[in-house]
This record gives C-alpha cells, sequence and structure tokens, in this order.
C-alpha cells in the first residue's frame, strides 16, 4: 500500500476508531446501576420534544438549502431546491462515513444534476462554511461571557489548552498563504491548472459579495443557526432532570458539543460524553446528561441517514425521469 492510500484511509477510519473508543469509554464509565440510569433516561424521553427537535432540525437543512441558491446565483446559476436540498442531505449522510466528504459530494451533486461548474459550487459552499463559523465563534463568545468560570473549570478538567487550537489556526493560515504564494507566481503547467481550479472557487466565494437579497441570505443565517439552538434547547423539557437548566446553560452545552462533532464521523461516541461532561459542571447527573446527548446525537444522524440515504437514491431518478420529459 502505498503511502497515498494509506494516508486515505487514515482520514477515514481513525475517526471512526476514536468514535467506537468513545462509546465504550462512556459505557463502560459507569457501573451497573448507573448504565441501566441512562437507558431508563432514554427511554422515558417524552416524544412530543424529540418530535418538535426533528422538526427544527429539518426546517434548518431546508432553510439551508434555499441560501444556497441565494449564493449561486450573483454566479449566474439557478439551483433547484429539490437538487440543493437532496445534495446537502446527501454531503451530512457521507461526513459520517468519510469527514469533510459531504461538501465535495454537495459540489458534484450541483454539477452532475444542475450543470454547475464544481469549483464554482464549492466555491459557495465554502464561503457558507465561513460564514457559519463566525456565527459559530460568535455563539462561543457569548457563551463564555454568560459562564466563564465553568468553561476554565472544564479546560481545566480535561487539560484542554485553548492556546493551542489558536495558535494551530494562525500556523494554519501562515502556511495556507505561502502556498498560495508560491502558486500564484509559479508558471509551471500543474500550478496553473491548480491556479485556474482556484479561480473558480474563488469566484463561488466571492459571490457573497454580489448578492441581489443580501437581506434574505442574513435572516436564513440567522434562522439556520436559531433552529440549531431551539432543537437543543427544547430537548431538555423531555428529560425532567434538566427542565430547570437556562438558556446560558443550555448554551454552552451546546457549543461544547458542535466543536465536538469535528473530532470523529459525525460527532459519533464524543458527542453525548461532551455534553454530558459540560451538563456535569451544572449539577446534572451523569447518566442524564449523558442520555442526553445520545438523544440528540441520534436524532441529527437519523436524519442525516434517512432523508440522505433517499436523496442519493432519488437524485437519480428524478433526474432521470426530467430527462425523458
Amino acid at each position: 500500500m502505498n503511502k497515498k492510500k494509506l494516508l486515505k484511509y487514515l482520514k477515514t477510519f481513525l475517526p471512526l476508531a476514536l468514535g467506537v473508543f468513545f462509546i465504550f469509554y462512556s459505557y463502560y464509565g459507569f457501573t451497573p446501576e448507573e448504565r441501566q440510569k441512562l437507558f431508563e433516561n432514554i427511554a422515558e424521553v417524552n416524544p412530543l420534544w424529540v418530535t418538535l427537535a426533528l422538526v427544527g432540525g429539518l426546517l434548518s437543512h431546508m432553510s439551508r438549502a434555499y441560501r444556497w441558491k441565494l449564493l449561486l446565483e450573483p454566479l449566474g446559476y439557478k439551483i433547484r431546491f429539490s437538487t440543493a436540498f437532496m445534495g446537502i442531505m446527501s454531503g451530512y449522510l457521507a461526513n459520517l462515513g468519510i469527514p469533510r466528504s459531504g461538501e465535495v459530494l454537495r459540489g458534484a451533486t450541483a454539477a452532475t444534476y444542475d450543470n454547475i461548474p464544481f469549483e464554482k459550487a464549492f466555491g459557495t459552499i465554502i464561503a457558507e462554511r465561513a460564514v457559519d463559523v463566525v456565527i459559530a465563534f460568535t455563539l462561543v463568545f457569548i457563551a463564555i461571557l454568560l459562564h466563564t468560570n465553568e468553561f476554565f473549570l472544564f479546560f481545566e478538567e480535561y487539560n484542554i489548552n485553548p492556546w493551542f487550537s489558536i495558535i494551530g489556526l494562525v500556523i494554519l493560515i501562515l502556511m495556507g498563504s505561502l502556498i498560495f504564494f508560491i502558486i500564484k507566481k509559479s508558471s509551471q503547467p500543474i500550478f496553473i491548472k491548480v491556479r485556474n481550479f482556484f479561480s473558480g472557487i474563488l469566484q463561488g466565494v466571492k459571490s457573497i459579495l454580489h448578492m441581489k437579497n443580501t437581506l434574505a441570505f442574513i435572516l436564513h443565517t440567522l434562522f439556520i443557526w436559531g433552529m440549531y439552538v431551539l432543537m437543543f434547547y427544547i430537548l431538555k423539557f423531555a428529560f425532567l432532570e434538566m427542565q430547570d437548566l437556562s438558556f446560558p446553560t443550555m448554551l454552552t452545552a451546546f457549543i461544547v458539543g458542535s466543536f465536538s462533532i469535528s473530532i470523529t464521523n459525525g460527532g459519533v461516541g464524543i458527542y453525548p460524553v461532551a455534553v454530558g461532561a459540560t451538563f456535569a459542571l451544572f449539577d446534572i447527573s451523569k447518566e442524564t446528561g449523558e442520555a442526553f446527548g445520545w438523544v440528540d446525537w441520534s436524532l441529527q444522524t437519523i436524519l442525516s441517514i434517512v432523508i440522505g440515504g433517499f436523496s442519493l437514491l432519488l437524485l437519480p431518478v428524478l433526474n432521470k425521469k426530467k430527462k425523458t420529459e
């Protein structure tokens, strides 16, 4: 096996292996009595709040599809809502297997079914992600202001040094800038091809600066993140022990859980542990906190698997039907 294939397999299976480790870590970290209580908490969840959380998640995905349409319009391309929505859901499903592969699949979906150049579609996806990162870090800042002591306790208990993440980000930016400079100045044919490809991506990224309906884009962005937070918040009413938790507390757990998703494929294994550990800082039992994490993670994963799976099946069928009409 050559080095390239080895790296590919490692990128795919290491996060999955880490997720499996955290599942075992979570399970065997409980005593038999605590495990029984964990399962009881999951079994006794109020289905009304679970259903409302599922609806909130579905609405956020639909809004994301409309937002993608807005980004593609300045480039002169129109993507059907069905293609945008099913491309997004297919991407979420792909991310459960191979991290970050969903964005590539989403761009390929737009190119295959609505004739949008891949590099430009992918550029708009990068623009979306940049906006989402800004929103995410804004929420982090708000959460830290509201619960500064709890965050520091969490970092201390799990030996997390946030400065490492900041320094790592700066190093990545510097390395990216150096690579960009080399590609831009080189006259080598391969670098010219790379430059042309990234030029298309850059056009997609810049689409955010040329939208005709900026207000609609902002409102969709706020709605998407509002649904994410609301989906997380209302789920607390499904657990008796958590019903008195404040919004700032739920926001803190939401932030920790959101960042844990990037560590393994779709947050498998680690998401419930991270969310449960955060709730423990606010005197919620480990069994209830991790039960909440498992239920919330399961809802997100079910949406991705069911709707993403149907999307992968329906996309070629619907487009074949369109071509024969």
